[in-house]
C-alpha cells in the first residue's frame, strides 16, 4: 500500500498552518499553534516505533511529510526538522541495535521537544569538533560551557542535544554528545531577527555549566571524521530532512507560479500568460529542475532505512542531495518570482517570503564548499599533503 502524506498532514491542517505563516514571518514570532496542532496530530513521534507509541514511519515517509509541510510554512517545517532529526537518529540507533537514545523516543511520545545544539560560530568542523567545553562531573555526566548558534525551537525545547570537547579525561580529547535540560545554566538570547525563516526562532544559546547526567550522555568519540553511529545518524537524517524542506519550498513556488500565469492575461494578446512561449519555457525549466529531487531524496532515505552499506560514499551522497536540493530550490524560487512579475516584489506576496526563506539553505551544513570538497575527495582521492 502506498504512503499517503495527507493521512498525517490533512489539507485543513495545512491550510491553517499556511494562513498563520505570513503573520509569524511579519511579527518575527514562533508558530506555537502550529507546534501544538502538529503535536496533537502525533507528528512529533512519526519516527518513533509503534510499540513505543509512535507512528513507526521510516525516514523515507518522514521526508515526504516534511516536503508537504514546507509547502504550507517553510519555517515551521525547518523548526520541526530539528526535533525530527533527533528522533530520526534514535531510529538509526534502534534499527542497528545501538543503545543509548531510547529516551528520545519515549520523550517524543510524552510530548518533549528536542532541539539541535551543534552549530557554533566559526566551527567549520561541525560534527567533527567543538568549541564547547565538556567537563566530566565525576559521576558519568558532563557539564557544558560554550555558545551554540542557530538553535531552532529556542522558545519551546525541553531537551537540547549537543556536543562538546572533553580535554581533561585520561583518554582526552573526546567529543561528547549528550542532552541537557533547560535550566538556569542555559541562556537563550532573543536575537533572532533575520532575512528569512523567521518563525524558526533559531536563537543563540549560551551554556554555563549546563549539566547532562550519565543517562543522557550518548556518545564519547575521538574528534575528526568517524564511522560512529552518532555521526552517521545525525549527518544522514539532518541532510535528508533539510533537502526535503527546501524541495517543499520549490514545489510551493512552482504551484504559485502556475496559479499566477493561469490567472493573469496579457493586454497585448488577450491570452492568459500560461500561453506565452517564454513563460511556458520558464515554468518547464522549473519543473524539470524540481522533478529530479523527490526521487533522489526517496532513494537515499530508503537506503538509510534499509541499512544499505554505501561505505565512504555515504557522505558524498548525503551532502550532495542537500546541496542539489538547495541549489534547485533557489533557482526555482528565483524563476517563480520572475514569472509572477512585479507583485512578487511586495512583502505581502507569498513568493516574497519563499524568496527570503530559501536563502537560509546555504547556511546549513554541508555548505557548498564542504559538499564540493567531499565530492572531490570521493572522485579524486584526498589532496596531497
Amino acid at each position: 500500500m502506498s504512503f499517503d502524506p495527507a493521512s498525517f498532514l490533512p489539507d485543513d491542517l495545512l491550510a491553517r498552518i499556511r494562513d498563520r505563516a505570513p503573520i509569524h514571518d511579519r511579527e518575527n514570532t514562533f508558530p506555537q499553534q502550529d507546534l501544538d496542532e502538529l503535536r496533537e496530530a502525533g507528528y512529533l513521534s512519526i519516527l518513533v516505533p509503534r510499540e513505543l507509541g509512535g507512528a513507526g514511519l521510516g525516514l523515507a515517509e518522514a521526508a515526504l511529510l516534511q516536503q508537504r509541510l514546507a509547502t504550507a510554512a517553510a519555517a515551521t517545517a525547518l523548526a520541526v526538522n530539528m526535533h525530527l532529526v533527533w528522533t530520526g537518529v534514535a531510529k538509526v540507533f534502534s534499527d542497528r541495535g545501538v543503545p543509548g537514545l531510547e529516551f528520545v523516543h519515549t520523550g517524543a511520545v510524552a510530548g518533549e521537544v528536542f532541539a539541535f545544539g551543534i552549530s557554533e560560530a566559526g566551527n567549520d568542523l561541525v560534527l567533527f569538533g567543538s568549541g564547547t567545553d565538556a567537563v566530566p562531573t565525576g559521576d558519568g555526566g558532563y557539564a557544558f560551557t560554550g555558545t551554540k548558534i542557530f538553535t531552532s525551537l529556542a522558545p519551546v525545547w525541553t531537551r537540547l542535544g549537543l556536543h562538546g570537547l572533553d580535554t581533561t579525561s585520561p583518554d582526552a580529547p573526546k567529543l561528547v554528545f549528550a542532552f541537557v535540560e533547560r535550566t538556569d545554566a542555559v541562556t537563550t538570547s532573543d536575537d533572532w531577527d533575520t532575512l528569512g525563516m523567521r518563525a524558526t526562532q533559531s536563537r543563540t544559546t549560551r551554556l554555563d555549566g549546563a549539566a547532562a547526567d550519565a543517562g543522557h550522555v550518548v556518545r564519547r568519540i575521538a574528534p575528526g571524521p568517524s564511522p560512529d553511529p552518532i555521526v552517521f545518524g545525525i549527518f544522514s537524517v539532518f541532510e535528508i530532512l533539510l533537502a526535503s524542506v527546501y524541495t517543499g519550498i520549490a514545489r510551493r513556488a512552482i504551484d504559485l507560479a502556475v496559479e499566477t500565469v493561469h490567472r493573469r492575461r496579457s493586454q497585448r494578446t488577450g491570452l492568459a500568460y500560461s500561453q506565452d512561449p517564454d513563460i511556458r519555457w520558464r515554468i518547464a525549466d522549473m519543473g524539470l529542475a524540481y522533478d529530479a529531487l523527490p526521487p533522489q531524496i526517496a532513494a537515499i532515505a530508503r537506503d538509510v532505512d534499509e541499512q544499505v552499506d554505501h561505505g565512504a560514499r555515504w557522505f558524498t551522497l548525503l551532502s550532495g542531495v542537500k546541496h542539489r536540493a538547495v541549489t534547485m530550490a533557489k533557482h526555482v524560487v528565483d524563476q517563480a518570482v520572475l514569472t509572477a512579475g512585479g507583485s512578487a516584489y511586495f512583502a505581502s506576496n507569498e513568493l516574497s517570503r519563499l524568496y527570503r526563506d530559501v536563502l537560509a539553505g546555504s547556511f546549513h551544513p554541508s555548505d557548498p564548499e564542504s559538499a564540493h570538497a567531499t565530492a572531490a575527495s570521493a572522485w579524486l582521492g584526498p589532496v596531497d599533503s
